[in-house]
This record gives structure tokens, sequence and C-alpha cells, in this order.
């Protein structure tokens, strides 16, 4: 699995219109499952999202985590993030997982993370969605479950 956590003011995401899923400050987490990912993978990265102090305390210093602040996390499905861009010019997709793995690890991805108590708002998978967000610093960091050691 790989992800783009990004800290943010707000977010939101829309669908035709409609805003699927929206929060204050927190967390925008696109989200790419991979060929050969497993829960395991999801519980990893739920747990290491959840807890990454990349919030400022009371010095300016970068020590709280999303849980700490009160804040929630927006997730989005981005089969994107697995592309192979190094030949030609049309990126390669074929290390993303088929849909229905890529779906159900993303459900199973935003469960783990209620169920450390914060707020998880979503997209809706496979849709075509606009995405809206104030990047808070700019910070954004990117996790991969395979590059895990």
């Amino acid at each position: 699995m790989k992800a783009v956590i990004q800290r943010v003011i707000n977010a939101s995401v829309s669908v035709d219109g409609l805003v699927s899923g929206k929060i204050d400050s927190g967390l925008l987490v696109y989200l790419g499952v991979a060929s050969g990912d497993t829960q395991s993978d999801a519980d990893w990265l739920a747990e290491k999202t959840a807890t990454l102090r990349i919030f400022k305390d009371e010095n300016e210093k970068m020590n709280l985590s999303v849980k700490d602040i009160g804040g929630g996390i927006l997730a989005v499905s981005q089969f994107t993030l697995l592309a192979d861009a190094r030949k030609g010019r049309r990126p390669y997709y074929g290390d993303a997982a088929d849909p229905e793995t890529a779906k159900k690890l993303y459900e199973y991805f935003m469960n783990k993370i209620r169920e450390q108590g914060l707020p998880c708002e979503s997209g809706i998978f496979q849709a075509h969605m606009q995405v809206a967000y104030t990047n808070d610093g700019p910070v954004t960091i990117i996790l991969d479950t395979k590059e895990i050691t």
C-alpha cells in the first residue's frame, strides 16, 4: 500500500457536485492499494497514519499526532499512486490491485482508523472525484508498506 499523507487545515471530496466527505484540521490521505497487499499492510499503515507526529505542539515542534489534536482523516482511494512512469509516456498501472481487492482493503484501512477513535471521512471508490484542501505547512509524507524493513 502506498499513502500520500498531507497535513491539512481542511479538506473535502466531491462527486458530481455533492460532498461525500470533509474534515477540518487533520490529514488528507490518498491511498493506493497494490497487488499483493494484505490486511497487515493496512494495519501498519492505519496505525502509522494515526500516530505520525506531524502537528505542532506549544513550542512549534512537530510533536503531535492527528489523535493528539483531535483531528480527522479524509481517505481518498487513488490507484494512480501505483503508476510506473519510468518508460514511455503512458503510465503503467499493472501493479495496482484489482478493484474488488482494492476496495476491500481501502474500507478495511478506514475501519482501522475509526477503531483508533478517529473520525474518517471518504471519497467514493472508483468515482471521478474533486478534492479540495488547504495544505498546512505544507507537510506531505509518503509511506509505502513495501519499504517496511
